[in-house]
């Protein structure tokens, strides 16, 4: 990336091509050469839908608009790349018409910034701030490789990618306040939220190409965008009297988003890089980081996360919330909320994403294949001490069957939620045969929220033979009945293996004097506790799980005894 921070030009993202072949490329070729790059190599997971949402998506849609309708969606798609006339219209976008717009050092409009801002106490702080693995402040890492005496130095297209991850996820501390802002006291702005996608469980679809997962990550709405929507970078042509403060002035307001790019490119922050020449080049070594504009609700037309439906909600409260994802649990661990199609009017549960439901319903209607080979990644972040800092990055990403995505009553859709359930019953049982091997030894169970558990190691043994399931019936008929019950079967056959050596993990651990056991008393009641009854209640329980395996170890013992 050149000095001057040309986010267009500028080799500045790291793609990975189809062929294996990793180059940096700037903001006009990563679109213009979509269907030749397999993925965007960037620094954390909670990246990729910060560079979708707050540059590539709202480029493509304003440039080109939304599709109208599944129909032209699918020409889109099965196209396979953006065609010379969109090219056309793409350089034309990011060249005469806004290419001005991103450049992250300009004086006047500095790309996601307010040119000149200062803070009232006339400070500014380390560029550590924009990142959160990196001590600063009261967010101190448990391994970070500097301390906040250290200056750490971005390279420009790192910089890029860190502002536009502070408006994406900045933890809900107190900012600096800024000469201009009228709401500041006392130097700093105190009742902030996180970043928008800090309050989400992000769910991303992935496809083969760049080009595809753009498509897959792009709503059909019939009516196209709202007149008045805008991205940020043009901010100045929005309609007067919308009663939104310009993003490049340090005033801010909390305020609805007039439409789908002003939720894409929300401005959560107020925001200016401070640069300096080094020998290596330009470099961003501070920076200055104030409140920004307050998203007051998510609208349900949000199209990256999952949401949590409540029947009877408090008052004043939505029926529909995001729902985020659980830290420690693997993404098919939560197959049963990308999979939950169908809104549950009359009783609290969970809804799948916007874009989910539509892949789905391309599916339906013939547009897109039952076979393709979809991706989702899930990204979030964990805060602690009111939200101020940062405890925990969620990532995952794992191969999901369209044909899943189809009627609640769909087989194939059946077969993996059953797969889920059976592991983490089976999780739940081998937490029960150590905590009962366990008071066997004259101890007590584990604490909800201590200790090392079983279900936790069992969980992540299984996580490759989940995957290569999921990967294997992306390409499964839904008649082929016979192949889904040998994939069930198989797959508990790895269940019950997996269990089995937790289990006698468990047992070896286990005290001689569990063999002999105690009783204990609670109230009238007297209950044994033994490892060889605890071992029993165990191989009932998995039996019961585990029906096929069960059923077919049977079968084959009536055999030998008939020989």
């Amino acid at each position: 990336m050149n000095s001057e921070g040309d986010l267009v030009h500028g080799r500045w993202l790291d793609a990975v091509g189809r062929d294996g072949v990793q180059q940096a490329v700037g903001l006009l070729d990563a679109l213009c050469e979509a269907h030749t790059i397999r993925r965007l190599e960037l620094p954390v997971h909670t990246m990729l839908p910060v560079v979708l949402r707050q540059l590539l998506l709202p480029v493509m849609i304003d440039a080109l608009g939304l599709p109208r309708t599944r129909q032209e969606w699918g020409e889109r798609f099965h196209r396979g790349r953006f065609s010379e006339d969109e090219q056309e219209r793409l350089a034309h976008y990011l060249g005469p018409r806004y290419g001005d717009r991103f450049r992250l050092f300009d004086p006047q409009r500095p790309f996601a910034q307010v040119a000149g801002l200062e803070a009232l106490n006339g400070e500014t702080k380390t560029a550590a701030q924009l990142v959160p693995s990196v001590a600063s402040g009261n967010n101190v890492p448990l391994f970070s490789a500097l301390s906040e005496a250290d200056e750490l130095l971005l390279t420009p297209g790192e910089a890029a990618l860190w502002l536009l991850h502070v408006h994406c996820w900045d933890t809900a501390s107190i900012k600096t306040g800024a000469v201009g802002d009228p709401q500041a006291k006392n130097g700093k702005t105190t009742g902030n939220p996180t970043g928008p996608l800090g309050q989400l469980g992000v769910v991303v679809p992935i496809g083969e190409t760049l080009y595809e997962t753009l498509l897959l990550n792009t709503p059909i709405w019939a009516d196209g965008l709202e007149p008045q929507d805008r991205p940020q970078w043009a901010w100045d042509e929005r309609p007067a009297g919308l009663g939104c403060m310009p993003a490049a002035q340090p005033a801010w307001s909390e305020r609805s988003a007039t439409g789908l790019l002003d939720l894409l490119t929300f401005q959560a922050r107020r925001i200016r890089l401070i640069a300096c020449e080094t020998e290596q080049g330009t470099r961003v070594h501070r920076a200055i980081v104030s409140a920004g504009d307050r998203l007051a609700q998510t609208p349900e037309t949000e199209p990256h996360t999952a949401w949590q439906h409540t029947a009877k909600p408090k008052k004043g409260q939505p029926h529909r919330r995001p729902r985020r994802h659980t830290s420690g649990r693997a993404a098919w661990q939560g197959l049963g909320t990308l999979l939950a199609m169908t809104l549950p009017v009359e009783s609290d549960g969970p809804y799948t994403s916007l874009l989910l439901r539509q892949i789905a319903d391309l599916q339906r209607g013939g547009v897109l294949s039952g076979r393709y080979r979809l991706g989702v990644e899930t990204s979030g972040l964990e805060y602690g001490t009111q939200s101020a800092v940062v405890e925990n990055a969620i990532g995952d990403d794992l191969p999901l069957p369209v044909r899943a995505l189809l009627a609640q009553d769909d087989g194939l859709r059946e077969v993996l939620l059953e797969c889920v359930d059976q592991a983490d019953q089976v999780a739940r049982a081998l937490d029960g045969l150590n905590n009962d091997l366990r008071r066997a030894a004259g101890g007590d169970p584990l604490p909800r929220d201590k200790g090392s558990r079983p279900s936790a190691r069992f969980l992540h043994g299984l996580d490759a033979t989940m995957r290569r399931l999921l990967a294997g019936l992306r390409t499964v008929d839904e008649e082929d009945e016979e192949l889904l019950d040998r994939a069930q079967l198989a797959w508990e056959q790895c269940v019950q293996m997996a269990a089995d050596r937790e289990a006698e993990s468990l047992l070896a651990a286990a005290p001689p004097r569990a063999v002999v056991g105690r009783t204990v008393k609670s109230g009238d009641k007297e209950f044994v506790y033994r490892s060889g009854k605890a071992v029993g209640v165990f191989r009932a329980r998995l039996a019961s799980i585990l029906t096929r395996v069960a059923e077919e170890r049977s079968a084959k013992g009536e055999e030998a005894a008939a020989a």
